[in-house]
């Protein structure tokens, strides 16, 4: 009965859950260091302590967000920062996508990219904005956009090869 090992099952459920702790955490960490640097490493600040919050909810360790606030303030820190993109997908429905970075040209160049195997381009600054208001938890849609089932589909697959890259952040869409 080769491949029936419970041991075997656990292993690769463990992983793929491990991966995905690991990939949140990272992200929030960057969100931590960046907030950080905004507040001088103030954890009082309301935006800071916010995305702390958040980092307890998704049950990161009290040490590693330290490690991230630390971060935030130290030399290290004046590479990392907060760019936002907008284009328009399937269906003319808007999309911003956030990001945290170290590196301005690569990440922009990898979202062009992805974009372009998609048949999309970036849009300027402030086209995709307007259909949103922002929020102290990110963008809210003040206008949206009916989808067809195929435009849908193609959507869920553009924000889903969106969300893999590392350097996104969160993703938001006008989208109904």
């Amino acid at each position: 009965m080769s491949g029936h090992n419970k041991w075997a099952q656990i292993k690769r459920q463990k992983g793929a859950n491990d991966k995905a702790k690991s990939n949140l955490w990272g992200k929030v960490g960057k969100r931590i260091a960046v907030e950080s640097k905004k507040a001088n490493g103030d954890v009082n600040a309301a935006n800071l302590r916010a995305i702390i919050e958040t980092a307890k909810k998704a049950n990161m360790p009290k040490d590693t967000i330290d490690r991230a606030v630390a971060k935030g303030i130290s030399a290290d820190a004046n590479s990392l920062e907060q760019i936002t993109y907008e284009t328009y997908g399937p269906g003319g429905a808007a999309i911003i996508i956030e990001t945290v970075t170290d590196s301005r040209n690569r990440t922009a160049q990898e979202i062009k990219h992805l974009l372009s195997e998609l048949g999309l381009s970036l849009a300027a600054p402030g086209s995709a904005t307007w259909a949103f208001e922002k929020t102290g938890e990110g963008w809210n849609a003040k206008t949206t956009v009916p989808l067809s089932d195929a435009d849908n589909e193609k959507l869920v697959e553009l924000l889903e090869k969106i969300d893999a890259y590392d350097d996104v952040e969160e993703v938001y869409t006008n989208a109904e």
